[in-house]
C-alpha cells in the first residue's frame, strides 16, 4: 500500500496537476486583493483540499515519521495547510484574521517545491545563507566606518549659537531643500546616516547628496574641502557596488557550482 501510493505522488502526472493547482491558486490570491466571490472562494476551498489530500498522500507515503518531519519541504507544506485550514470566523481580532490571511500567502511558496529549477536555485540560498551572513556582517562593518566618517564631517549644524552660522544655515536650507522636503539631514543622525549610505548604493540621486554637501561647503555651513565631499561618495559607491556586492554574488555562484556538481554526482551514481 505504501510502496504504490509513493509510486502515485512520484508520477510525472501527479506532479504536473498539483502544479497546475498551484498555478490556479497562485492566480487567484492575486485576484482576490481586487474582488472575491463566491466562486472564488469554492475555487480556493477545492485547491485547499488537493493540498490537504496531497499531504495526506505524502504522509501515508513516507517510510518514518523522522524521516517525514527531517524533509523541510513537508514541515512547510503541512504549516500552510493547517494555517490555511483555521477558519477566520473563530477570531474576533481583526489583526488575527489578517495574519492569517498573509501566512496564507505563503502558498505561493509551493512553487519552489514544484519545479525542479526553482528548488535548485532555492537549495542555493539556503546553501548561501551562512556565507552571506558572514558577507553581511563585512559589508555592515563598511557601512558602520564610512557612516561614522560621514556624520563627523557632513553633519549640519542645527544647534548651533553663532548667529552668523545661523543665517547661513537658513539660506542653505532655503537655496538647497531637502528632497522631499520632510526629509531630515542625511547625515544628521548615525542611522540617517547609514540610510544614506544605502541610498547611495541604490544609485538613487546619489550625486545630488554630492552637490548639495559642495554648496554648503561654498555657503560656510560645513567646513570640508570639495574634493573631500566628492572622493568620501566616489570611495563609498566604488567599494559599496564594486567590491562588496560582487562579493555577495561569488558567494552565491560558488554555491551554485557545488550544488550543480552534487547533484551530477548523484546523477551519476544513481
Amino acid at each position: 500500500m505504501t510502496s504504490s501510493i509513493r509510486s502515485f505522488i512520484h508520477r510525472k502526472e501527479f506532479e504536473w496537476f498539483i502544479s497546475g493547482v498551484i498555478l490556479v491558486n497562485c492566480a487567484f490570491i492575486g485576484v482576490e486583493t481586487y474582488a472575491t466571490n463566491a466562486a472564488i472562494r469554492l475555487i480556493q476551498l477545492a485547491a485547499l483540499g488537493i493540498f490537504t489530500v496531497e499531504i495526506l498522500l505524502r504522509w501515508m507515503a513516507r517510510e518514518d515519521t523522522r524521516s517525514f518531519f527531517s524533509d523541510g519541504w513537508n514541515v512547510f507544506d503541512l504549516s500552510i495547510v493547517l494555517v490555511s485550514l483555521i477558519p477566520e470566523s473563530l477570531f474576533a481580532s481583526t489583526s488575527v484574521v489578517t495574519t492569517l490571511r498573509v501566512l496564507r500567502v505563503f502558498r505561493i511558496f509551493r512553487l519552489l517545491r514544484a519545479f525542479p529549477e526553482l528548488k535548485l536555485m532555492t537549495s542555493v540560498l539556503i546553501r548561501s545563507l551562512s556565507t552571506l551572513l558572514y558577507n553581511g556582517v563585512f559589508f555592515f562593518v563598511f557601512m558602520y566606518l564610512f557612516a561614522i566618517i560621514g556624520i563627523t564631517l557632513f553633519r549640519l549644524p542645527a544647534d548651533t549659537t553663532d548667529p552668523g552660522m545661523k543665517q547661513a544655515l537658513a539660506v542653505y536650507l532655503e537655496e538647497v531643500p531637502n528632497a522631499p522636503g520632510i526629509a531630515p539631514d542625511p547625515y544628521g543622525t548615525l542611522g540617517e546616516t547609514m540610510f544614506t549610505l544605502f541610498r547611495v548604493l541604490t544609485g538613487e540621486d546619489w550625486t545630488d547628496l554630492r552637490y548639495n554637501l559642495v554648496q554648503a561647503s561654498k555657503m560656510g555651513v560645513i567646513n570640508v574641502p570639495e574634493t573631500v565631499i566628492t572622493a568620501y561618495h566616489v570611495a563609498w559607491f566604488v567599494v559599496a557596488t564594486f567590491l562588496l556586492l560582487n562579493l555577495l554574488v561569488g558567494a552565491i555562484l560558488n554555491n551554485y557550482q557545488v550544488v550543480m556538481a552534487e547533484l551530477k554526482e548523484k546523477r551519476e551514481g544513481g
